[in-house]
């Protein structure tokens, strides 16, 4: 596969795991969006979404400028706490993601974030925007599933497939033809 093709399926693995948000800003309610779940750490789907786009929101930032840092994240803003704002969020991030030059994807990055819970500071990282499209797809996967298990909590349904890796889906797809 050419790396033109590459790039334009990782641009669209971005866009597909925000349509996935879209349908489920769609289907909840308000309610539902800020209700806060004591045995998940008394955290809240907006919570978790809004920590998801904002990694997507700090790598298309980054795409054009070239740096990279993931610390630079607010925490309670309109966009945790408002669902519709949430939803309006998503559709600028695809439209932004849309309208991305497949050839930022390979744009050399320095990556800032705090891993290390006994230094003081930041670590950071060479990196590429196609590689951080990699780690923001499968971060914001793993935030879907467990908005998921907040949701059956809640005895909310949720979108087909949501909060499910692109892999396992594969996997079962391939195990039901057999």
């Amino acid at each position: 596969m050419s790396q033109q093709n590459e790039n334009r399926e990782l641009l669209q693995s971005v866009i597909e795991t925000l349509r996935q948000g879209e349908t489920l800003l769609a289907e909840i309610s308000d309610t539902a969006y800020t209700h806060k779940v004591p045995v998940a750490f008394n955290a809240s789907i907006g919570g978790h979404y809004r920590h998801c786009l904002d990694h997507f929101r700090t790598l298309l930032d980054a795409a054009q400028s070239g740096d990279l840092n993931y610390d630079h994240r607010e925490r309670g803003t309109l966009v945790e706490n408002d669902r519709f704002a949430a939803l309006n969020a998503t559709r600028e991030l695809i439209a932004g993601w849309e309208n991305l030059n497949l050839f930022f994807l390979s744009r050399k990055l320095e990556v800032t974030c705090k891993t290390s819970y006994a230094a003081s500071g930041s670590q950071s990282s060479p990196s590429t925007v196609g590689r951080e499209i990699m780690y923001a797809v499968a971060h914001a996967v793993h935030h879907y599933a467990l908005i998921g298990v907040m949701g059956g909590i809640m005895g909310l349904p949720m979108p087909a497939g949501f909060g499910v890796a692109p892999s396992t889906l594969k996997h079962q797809q391939t195990a039901k033809a057999a």
